[in-house]
């Protein structure tokens, strides 16, 4: 995938499924960055007396993030997610601020970018940078490592 896209349905790229999809959708995804929305319901596993906890953010964030390097491992052509073998690990998180908690019904979006990659054959090692807010309110900003392996 060499060029931006958007509006792509992340149920075909990411191998979460419910109840571990903490993403919506994808609104733009290029080289070195990705925007995200995600929808905080009631059923949600990480929803605790009506607000999305800490744990759930951070998942955001890494499902989100996942998506700018991940999308290296499927053809430019494979437009439904049929190539999907890819799995990806946070394998640090440099910083986490987590100002506000948000309420069930609120929309996430998730911003982050390509700080480094260092990619050799089926995998990749990566540091991203993601802000995650509700509205115009900043929810949180972090920092994470990732190791993404195709299998």
């Amino acid at each position: 995938m060499n060029t931006a896209r958007s509006h792509i349905n992340i149920h075909k790229f990411l191998p979460h499924r419910a109840p571990m999809l903490m993403v919506t959708k994808i609104i733009d995804l290029n080289k070195e960055t990705v925007t995200t929305e995600f929808k905080v319901t009631e059923d949600c596993i990480f929803v605790k007396d009506n607000k999305f906890t800490e744990s759930g953010i951070i998942e955001n964030a890494a499902q989100s993030c996942s998506a700018i390097v991940g999308q290296d491992f499927f053809a430019a052509d494979d437009l439904e997610g049929e190539g999907n073998s890819v799995i990806g690990f946070i394998s640090g998180i440099k910083r986490a601020n987590i100002f506000i908690l948000p309420r069930t019904g609120d929309t996430l979006t998730t911003k982050a970018k390509l700080l480094s990659n260092y990619s050799s054959g089926n995998f990749s090692i990566c540091t991203m940078e993601c802000k995650i807010y509700t509205e115009k309110e900043l929810v949180a900003d972090c920092i994470l490592n990732f190791l993404i392996q195709e299998v």
